[in-house]
């Protein structure tokens, strides 16, 4: 029998437009870093989207403070003895934006359009999906090729997010301009660069546990000028707040804070297939890691309150591979590497955020490898342009987040399997991809640490990717919003926010 879960000071004086009182009170002013790429849930990427998708899209599974599925859209599921097929039971009475029923043919409908969709940033995640079966109206069957452990926790992000079918149809590749979910807010604008604005949706299915009418996300990638409309009262939340201001933050008794490590990692993608350049040669890329004292990066640009990381999870996890500890900085491995590559003035230009601290980021690691040998130049570009430059290969090094997923799978299959959509470093070998694949098939928690053993054996040999740093989350808010959940995702919990 199957076995059955229930389970800039600038921006800030145009922030400061007047509004009417009723409607300033009821509306949540966010600061994000970034303004997010494409505002549909298939082709979408950044962290910042994430952040946007909480209120427009449910999934059908939510991911609990634990890291544990919690039901969403769907509030059962079951998989068959051979974990071969997975049967979901949906939530009823729930509607999209546009009046549409979410029933498992939307679902069917938005599975496969994960998997179809020119461009889709998901075909990966769900990739050994088969058939997607609407048993009855609120009941669908999932069959996989093989068995697919991580399934679940890929339904918890992007890949569960259900669009209405009907929207989809009639906006093609434009839905991103007015996507359509199910989640507590419908899209109302977006202007590029300076907000999107999403108002509560009255038929939504959890309507008694949304108090905050509209929701008006600003991105304003200076972290100062973020922090200085929150302190103004121009905003009343901001993510990732500086780890400088932390301590300023907490003296400010109109303030609260929030923490959590991130799942995620930051690190340099190295371009293994760019030719003439010296970071093809594995030995060069292994020579820039022990030039590197990750320690001190956390210490220099984030006050200490980021965790050193060398894997795809941080030292915290359970899934982090105990045999390969954070190695410590060796600037005489990093010239005889050099020496046996014949490459002992190499030049690399590194692709780096424009934003506050990753080309602060970007100067320690220039000082740190400039002592053994390499000559590193920083290049500082828009988030957008740096990834589509880093679909287009072009570029060397890449200093690059992600915010991480609770199973690893997300952190890694997508990056390091042969031509995966994340795989910017073209890194393609067939013992790392036996090993994702063989964590894959297995539930067993034995089984699946000795996959992510023989992972790290072979990637954290042949660095396509060098781990740095784990951020802390930190959100900033006024003492005014209550109902604050932290969460390891990095996501806001829109359900039960009040301010006041």
């Amino acid at each position: 029998m199957p076995r059955l879960f229930t389970a800039c000071l600038l921006a800030g004086l145009a922030l400061a437009a007047p509004m009417a009182g009723g409607v300033q009170a009821q509306t949540l002013r966010f600061g994000l870093m970034e303004d997010p790429d494409a505002l549909d849930p298939t082709l979408a990427r950044t962290f910042a989207g994430r952040m946007v998708f909480a209120a427009l899209c449910d999934k059908l599974v939510d991911t609990g403070p634990d890291l544990k599925p919690v039901p969403q859209l769907a509030t059962e599921w079951a998989w068959s003895d051979d974990q071969k097929s997975l049967t979901l039971k949906l939530r009823s009475g729930v509607r999209f934006h546009d009046g549409e029923p979410m029933n498992a043919a939307a679902v069917k409908y938005s599975l496969e359009r994960h998997l179809k969709l020119p461009g889709s940033q998901r075909r990966g995640e769900i990739a050994p999906i088969d058939t997607v079966e609407a048993v009855d109206d609120l009941t669908v069957r999932i069959a996989l090729k093989t068995p697919f452990a991580p399934l679940l926790a890929q339904f918890t992000d992007r890949a569960g997010m259900i669009v209405s079918p009907k929207a989809a149809e009639r906006l093609g590749d434009k839905f991103a301009t007015a996507p359509v979910c199910a989640g507590p807010y419908k899209f109302v604008e977006r202007v590029p660069q300076d907000r999107i604005v999403v108002e509560k949706f009255d038929d939504y299915w959890n309507k008694d546990a949304i108090q905050i009418r509209r929701i008006e996300f600003r991105p304003i990638p200076d972290t100062t000028v973020r922090l200085t409309n929150l302190r103004a009262g121009q905003l009343d939340l901001i993510e990732r707040l500086a780890p400088t201001d932390l301590p300023q933050v907490k003296r400010d008794p109109k303030l609260k804070v929030g923490q959590a490590y991130e799942l995620g990692f930051s690190g340099i993608v190295f371009n293994t297939a760019r030719e003439g350049s010296p970071v093809a040669d594995p030995r060069v890329r292994a020579a820039f890691e022990a030039a590197i004292d990750r320690n001190a990066i956390t210490q220099v640009v984030y006050n200490g309150e980021y965790l050193a990381g060398n894997q795809w999870v941080s030292p915290k996890n359970p899934n982090y591979v105990t045999e390969y500890p954070v190695p410590k900085r060796d600037v005489a491995k990093a010239r005889a590497l050099l020496k046996e590559a014949g490459i002992e003035k190499p030049a690399i230009t590194m692709m780096v955020y424009a934003n506050n601290d990753a080309p602060q980021v970007g100067q320690v690691i220039q000082a740190m490898t400039r002592e053994a040998g390499f000559d590193v130049k920083l290049q500082a570009t828009d988030f957008t342009t740096s990834l589509d430059q880093a679909d287009k290969g072009s570029f060397e090094a890449y200093l690059y987040n992600w915010s991480g997923r609770p199973d690893p799978d997300g952190n890694t299959y997508s990056f390091l399997a042969c031509k995966t959509p994340l795989n910017y470093s073209r890194y393609c070998n067939q013992e790392a991809d036996s090993a994702m694949n063989a964590e894959r098939l297995t539930t067993d928690p034995t089984a699946r640490k000795a996959a992510w053993k023989r992972l790290a054996d072979r990637v954290l040999t042949d660095k396509p990717l060098v781990y740095l740093f784990h951020r802390r989350l930190l959100w900033a808010y006024s003492q005014k919003l209550t109902g604050f959940g932290e969460y390891p995702d990095g996501l806001v919990r829109f359900t039960g926010l009040k301010l006041d």
